[in-house]
This record gives C-alpha cells, structure tokens and sequence, in this order.
C-alpha cells in the first residue's frame, strides 16, 4: 500500500519532469513498438478479444431469446451486457495480460540488471520515473481503447445477429436504442478506468520489486497476472453491484 500510495502521489511529478517518457510510454502501450506495432498494439489485441466475446453474447442472446418466443429482443443483450459486463471485464485482462504484462517485465529486468539501482545513483527518482509514468500513461489509453472496443462490441453483436440469424437491423437497433442508456456508457468507461490503474499499479509492484534473476522476473509477471485478472473480475462484480444494485434497474413486464 505504501508503494500505491507513493506512486499515485508522484504521478504530478511524472507530468511536470517526465513527459517525454509519459508519451514514450503511451504511445508503446496504445500502438507498440516493433513487430507488434503492425497489428497495432493493444487496439487489434482489445477489438479482437472484445469482438469474440460480443459474437457470444450475440449467439447466446438470441438463443435464450427465442426460446421464449422474443428472438428481436436480442438488441436489449447488446445494450444490457455487453456494456455492464462484458467491456469491463475484457478491458481489464486484456490490459493485464498484454501493457501490465509487458511492464511487470520491463521493470524486472531493470531490476535484475541494476539499472533502476543506477537511475538512483545519478539522482533519477525511480519511482515517479518508471511507476508513475506507467500508471498514467494507462490512466491516458483507456478512453480511447474503450470507445474503440464498444463501437467494436456492439457492431459484432449487431453483425452477429443479423447475419447469422436473418434478424431485421431496425429491430435490433430498436430494442438497443430502447435499452441503452448514457448512465451505463459512462460508468462502464470509469470502470475501466479504474480498473487500468489498478492493473498497472499491481503489475509495476511486482516489476519494480523482483528478484531472483531472469526466473524471478518470469514468476513475478504469472503473479502479477493471476493477482490482477482475480482483483479485476472481484471489482467489475462489486462496481456493478454497487452501481446498478440487485435488479440493475431493469423491469420486464407486459
């Protein structure tokens, strides 16, 4: 806690002495660097995996939907789960698994290697150097790799439906339209917020105090992945408990 609260603390010393390393490090996080960054970085990683589970809750939308004779209600899962549920919790372990991952094994290699001791020796402060940018450059990436993957959500739920069950557009776009509401859009977005810095704080932690050589620096990125992915998926279930409460203020009645 101590750490958090230092890196948290400092991220006002990372934006007036480190923007340069700020943007360096956003820029990385957002669109990559070498190989990765032509696929796109962490945009095609987030649209793809939120583009699967979408289809899911599309097909699985509409299975349960017909089943009781109400198969043009689909566009009501769309707006009802894909947004409560399922952005939160795609955002927050595709950052786990790919930017924390990414970070948690940069910062141990600088740890096993002394360089984070050497940033120390000249008068470099490590920690609002290499925590706190990293802490808001993922604070800064999330709004627009959130608009990207709920665009993407709804479209592949939409295409899903409509193509693969021959379901009318104006129908889904009704009961969507109908379902969804600006409240929901927004808290979802400072879901994931939350939930980035969150993930990033866990993840630099665990880089920032590994040890035990390259071994070390590989146990540390597993447990930093398995501690993030276990506090984001207890979060989003708290946050919507909290937020929306035991009914989600949905009635159904007719």
């Amino acid at each position: 806690m101590a750490f958090y609260f230092q890196a948290l603390v400092s991220i006002r010393e990372a934006i007036v002495k480190y923007q340069g390393e700020v943007l360096r490090v956003l820029s990385e996080m957002s669109l990559g660097v070498g190989a990765l960054a032509l696929m796109g970085g962490e945009v095609v990683i987030l649209a793809v995996l939120t583009g699967s589970a979408a289809a899911i809750v599309g097909i699985f939308g509409y299975v349960q939907a017909s089943s009781l004779g109400v198969g043009a209600i689909t566009g009501f899962f769309s707006a009802y789960a894909n947004v409560r549920l399922q952005l939160p919790l795609v955002v927050a372990n595709g950052l786990a698994a790919t930017i924390g991952a990414g970070a948690t094994a940069q910062l141990g290699a600088m740890r096993i290697s002394e360089e984070i001791d050497a940033l120390e020796v000249i008068g470099i402060r490590s920690i609002p150097y290499l925590v706190s940018t990293r802490v808001l450059a993922g604070l800064l990436v999330v709004p627009p790799l959130y608009c990207v993957t709920f665009v993407g959500s709804v479209f592949i739920t939409r295409s899903a439906v409509i193509l693969a069950y021959h379901q009318g557009a104006g129908g889904f776009d009704h009961w969507f339209n109908t379902f969804l509401l600006p409240r929901d859009v927004l808290v979802s977005g400072l879901q994931c917020t939350v939930q980035a810095a969150i993930v990033m704080l866990i993840h630099t932690y665990y880089g920032y105090t590994a040890s035990g050589g390259p071994a070390g620096v590989g146990e540390a990125v597993g447990r930093a992945v398995r501690a993030s992915i276990l506090v984001s998926i207890t979060i989003t279930f708290v946050l919507s408990l909290v937020l929306y409460g035991k009914s989600g203020d949905f009635h159904l009645s007719g």
